[in-house]
C-alpha cells in the first residue's frame, strides 16, 4: 500500500444534534470522497456516546490540499471541520500500514523528522 495522508477529526456532538450531524458528516465524506479521497469512515466512541470521528484518506497532500480547494467542500465540509474538537493536529502521514499480514513502513514527507524504527 502507498502512503497516504490521513484526515482525523474528533467531534463533540450533543445527543440531540446527532441527526443533523449525521447528515453533515456522510455530506463531507462523499465530498471528499468524491475530491480525491481513497476512502473514510465515520464512528463513534464506544464509552462516550457524544464522541465521533471522522477520518479520510488521500493519496498525498496535494491531493488533500486540492480537495479542500474545491468550492463544494469549502461550503459544505470546512464548515463542519472547524467545528472539530482543536486540541490536537487533524491531518497526519502513514508511516506504517498492514496488507496482507505483512507490515509496511513508509519514508515521511517531513524529511527533517524521519522515523528511524522499521
Amino acid at each position: 500500500m502507498s502512503p497516504t495522508v490521513l484526515l482525523v477529526c474528533r467531534f463533540a456532538v450533543a445527543r440531540d444534534q446527532v441527526p443533523t450531524f449525521l447528515t453533515r458528516a456522510r455530506r463531507a465524506l462523499q465530498l471528499l470522497s468524491d475530491s480525491g479521497g481513497l476512502g473514510g469512515e465515520l464512528g463513534r466512541a464506544v464509552d462516550d456516546r457524544d464522541r465521533w470521528v471522522l477520518v479520510v484518506r488521500f493519496p498525498s497532500v496535494v491531493a488533500y490540499r486540492r480537495a479542500l480547494s474545491r468550492y463544494a467542500v469549502r461550503e459544505h465540509v470546512v464548515p463542519l471541520l472547524s467545528e472539530a474538537l482543536a486540541d490536537e493536529p487533524s491531518t497526519y502521514e502513514t508511516l506504517a500500514d498492514v496488507t496482507g499480514g505483512k507490515v509496511g513502513s513508509h519514508v515521511s514527507l517531513l524529511a527533517a523528522e524521519e522515523p528511524t524504527a522499521r
